[in-house]
């Protein structure tokens, strides 16, 4: 092909270039490459340690799905017992079940079983006796559990069912909530929707009252589910052992302490399988269905600060009474709540884990920051400032402290000699009892100095002024019923107990949504209140669970528990039967 004189000209070069032009152009070229390589690399190490934010479908293409951060396990139903399962799962969609079951629940809790906090022990304090009509409703409402389970009773009110086995070689299941429920106060009467121990409404639909949440659902969903078993003549290859506390929302002094010695004494150290008591459920997060046994339990103390000073007449008041001086350290404990940490080595940070592998609705910006944390301190620090805008995963991290009760003075014109409150603390999982003490202690130091009181703390003087004081401030452990964190379960591939369970979840939840699949994530969790009978095991008996398999719906709330309006729908507490039959099928046909 040949090509006009004028193209030609346009295409190719009439001479030769400069060479010494051709150099400094090589030289051009070589600099921007290199240049361009340096701020790429820059760039992305700011990116890897969460130093700048890039575009989501960036962040997404880097960061690949990685189950090893939250292992999941596929449905687990029962085999040997398929038939009996399928067919009570049936049963248990029934009208007449519903109805069933939704009078078992309402007949429990229109019996007010109480418990308050300084009561004195069983025998003397009357007001432990409504346990008595309590037992005398499961005796009548449960006939063939009564029949054929062996009844002990634990310093009266106590109640430990056992449900024999044919296989003494394998380890019981342990299976526990509490009769006690929170008391009602009465100047709430009227913001009930209906009397707290009425279960008044349409039948079939709700159940409401005091109890109908925390925890008669989850006593008497595991009576319900042993109840229809016997009635179908199943017998257990493992035996099942239900404790029942009564005293669990006053610190289990009386009731669980005694049940978890008379089980350590029956039945000696790491005896069970695995231990279920009450605990969480699940619900939507993030566009995802979490469940969360807690695998680990925060610790409790309830601290005493109390004042003194001259007592005398109001009309010649001091500058600061008693109370006024209460009143300034409790503004100064909730001006300084405690710093909250994510750390990786505990069960929230596990649970984030699963949430940024498996929740879709999750911003990429928290997933990246949550799925480099693992090895990015910059990361978690983002991760930690992400999640800890959601209030109630902040309070489920760190300690915290909730002032709940204060009295003083008894007249208008008299001066209070003495003024008290209580601060209920829920301790970290990483944290203990001693280091509360020790903030606590050091948090009112300059104040007690500022008022010139002595100051004590937990038995130690920390006075230090020469002049006589002129009132005292001390701080004590309210009930001496102080508990250390829980130790954490193990969850591993090789905790078959932990796989057992998630396998149960899965099947309880998709069974009553006719589902098949993944359509539930279990991550691990903690639980931030405190649950009964374990404290004695802990320690001893390793696979404890707190986890009963309530509903609680979006953002995980459970519906007036310990204030007003509790409730349970009759559906959520028909799916919880659903779970406890199907853990008690499912623990059966495990030879571990």
């Amino acid at each position: 092909m040949s090509f006009p004189k004028t193209m030609k000209g346009e295409l190719l070069p009439s001479s030769m270039p400069d060479p010494a032009l051709q150099k400094k152009s090589r030289r051009l070229v070589i600099c921007v490459a290199h240049g361009t390589f340096l701020l790429f690399a820059f760039f992305t190490c700011l990116y890897s340690f969460g130093f700048v934010r890039v575009p989501s479908c960036w962040s997404d293409y880097a960061l690949e799905a990685n189950p090893a951060q939250c292992p999941q396990v596929s449905s687990l139903v029962p085999e040997k017992n398929a038939e009996l399962w399928n067919s009570l799962g049936e049963t248990y969609e029934t009208d007449a079940f519903v109805t069933r079951a939704v009078g078992w629940l309402g007949g429990a809790v229109r019996v007010p079983t109480q418990s308050y906090d300084k009561m004195q022990p069983v025998g003397v304090d009357p007001r432990w006796e409504v346990f008595g009509p309590f037992h005398d409703y499961l005796l009548t409402a449960f006939p063939q559990v009564h029949a054929t389970l062996e009844l002990t009773k634990v310093n009266t009110y106590g109640l430990v069912y056992v449900w024999k086995g044919s296989d003494v070689s394998l380890k019981p299941l342990l299976l526990a909530a509490h009769q006690d429920v929170v008391p009602v106060n009465p100047d709430t009467a009227d913001e009930w929707a209906h009397p707290p121990f009425s279960v008044m409404d349409a039948p079939g639909e709700r159940i409401w009252g005091r109890g109908s949440s925390d925890d008669k659902s989850g006593l008497i969903g595991v009576l319900s589910s042993i109840e229809t078993l016997l009635e179908r003549g199943f017998q257990p290859t493992r035996s099942v052992v239900l404790a029942f506390g009564f005293d669990e929302e006053a610190s289990g002094i009386y009731g669980a302490s005694a049940i978890g010695k008379y089980l350590l004494s029956t039945y000696g150290e790491n005896a069970f399988f695995m231990l279920v008591d009450e605990g969480g459920g699940f619900s939507q997060e993030f566009g995802g269905v979490f469940a969360t046994p807690a695998i680990a339990e925060k610790g409790y103390i309830d601290v005493r600060v109390e004042v003194t000073s001259p007592g005398g007449h109001s009309s010649i008041p001091p500058s600061h009474t008693t109370i006024g001086i209460l009143a300034a350290l409790l503004v100064h404990y909730e001006s300084n709540p405690y710093e909250a940490k994510l750390a990786r080595d505990t069960p929230m940070y596990w649970k984030a884990q699963c949430i940024a592998e498996h929740a879709p609705l999750l911003s990429s910006y928290v997933r990246k920051a949550i799925k480099r944390s693992t090895k990015s301190d910059r990361a978690l620090r983002t991760a930690e400032e992400a999640l800890f805008a959601d209030p109630v995963f902040k309070a489920f991290v760190g300690t915290t402290q909730a002032i709940d009760l204060i009295d003083g003075g008894v007249k208008t014109n008299a001066l209070p000699e003495l003024a008290w409150a209580v601060v209920n603390h829920r301790v970290a999982t990483d944290s203990s009892v001693d280091v509360v003490k020790e903030h606590d202690t050091n948090l009112l130091k300059s104040l007690a100095s500022d008022f010139n009181l002595s100051y004590t703390a937990f038995g130690t003087s920390v006075s230090t002024q020469d002049a006589p004081a002129y009132g005292t401030l001390t701080l004590s452990d309210a009930w001496g019923a102080a508990l250390e964190p829980a130790p954490i379960t193990p969850i591993g591939a090789d905790a078959v107990p932990y796989q057992l369970l998630s396998g149960t979840i899965k099947a309880a939840y998709n069974a009553h949504r006719s589902l098949l699949g993944d359509n539930i994530v279990v991550a691990p969790g903690i639980m931030s209140g405190n649950t009964g009978v374990y404290t004695i095991l802990l320690g001893v008996d390793p696979h404890i669970f707190r986890y009963n398999h309530h509903n609680a719906g979006t953002g995980n709330s459970l519906s007036g528990v310990h204030t007003v309006n509790e409730s349970i729908s009759a559906d959520a507490f028909i799916e919880m039967i659903r779970f406890f039959t199907t853990l008690i099928l499912n623990a059966d046909e495990s030879t571990a």
